[in-house]
């Protein structure tokens, strides 16, 4: 399982609801953070989840088991690894 976690705060909402709307994603709270969590991967849109650029680039506030792969002006991609290699 590999996840991202998120502060709660209104700013990051639509990333959080957009993770709540995938079905391959599961949202829990953990302290003061949401974490997104997925069988191999996380993926949210920019676009679809409407972040601003100024939020999107500070959304991350931690990664479990996964390494990001992918964060740009269209998604935020964290993959999951083992042994230090990509599953």
């Amino acid at each position: 399982m590999t996840s991202l976690f998120v502060l709660d705060v209104p700013e990051n909402s639509g990333a959080v609801e957009f993770a709540r709307g995938d079905d391959s994603l599961a949202v829990d709270m953990v302290g003061p953070y949401f974490e997104i969590s997925g069988e191999n991967r996380v993926r949210i849109d920019r676009v679809a989840s409407r972040c601003r650029h100024a939020v999107w680039y500070s959304i991350v506030a931690g990664v479990r088991d996964g390494e990001i792969v992918q964060h740009d002006k269209e998604a935020l991609l964290v993959e999951h690894r083992r042994g230090g290699r990509f599953a």
